[in-house]
């Protein structure tokens, strides 16, 4: 059996606009829709002017974003847990202002919807990657999540 990005992708995929407010997307991947995987979305598909794929931002993007950036310099988060006291509420206001393009991941691979699955597999494993967009023309039009290819190959091949 040949299985085919278009067999696997789903078309029901949320965007949102790459200049929209933070809160909107924060809000939209909190009550995210569920897949008939009975996955959760904890993404969206970043769209600019053009309706092409600008990136995507995930609820892994915001909360990189939410810690502060001396983190990223190994100064380490668990040396002291009193310091964290009353810091977390700031944290969340200081993240609202900020716009999606700002947080979302960019220079996102995307694959051909006629993909050989094995293709798709490859690139997500070692690229580390949950979800990759399906796109014609640099528009997305679907949307692989690595869960839904584990549920896809172990259902319809075991």
């Amino acid at each position: 059996m040949t299985i085919y990005a278009k067999d696997v992708m789903s078309t029901d995929f949320e965007t949102i606009h790459e200049n929209a407010p933070i809160e909107d997307a924060i809000d939209r991947i909190l009550n995210g829709k569920v897949r008939k995987t009975g996955h959760r979305n904890i993404s969206l598909i970043a769209l600019d002017d053009y309706g092409q794929l600008a990136g995507v931002i995930s609820m892994y993007d915001v909360l990189y974003h939410l810690r502060p950036d001396f983190l990223n310099y190994n100064f380490g988060a668990e040396a002291d847990a009193f310091m964290w006291t009353g810091q977390l509420k700031g944290l969340v206001a200081a993240l609202k202002g900020q716009k999606v393009n700002q947080l979302m991941s960019q220079n996102v691979m995307g694959a051909s919807i006629d993909d050989h699955i094995m293709v798709i597999l490859d690139k997500m494993i070692k690229n580390k990657y949950r979800r990759l967009p399906i796109l014609e023309n640099k528009r997305p039009v679907g949307v692989i999540y690595i869960s839904d290819v584990y549920h896809h190959i172990f259902t319809t091949l075991k």
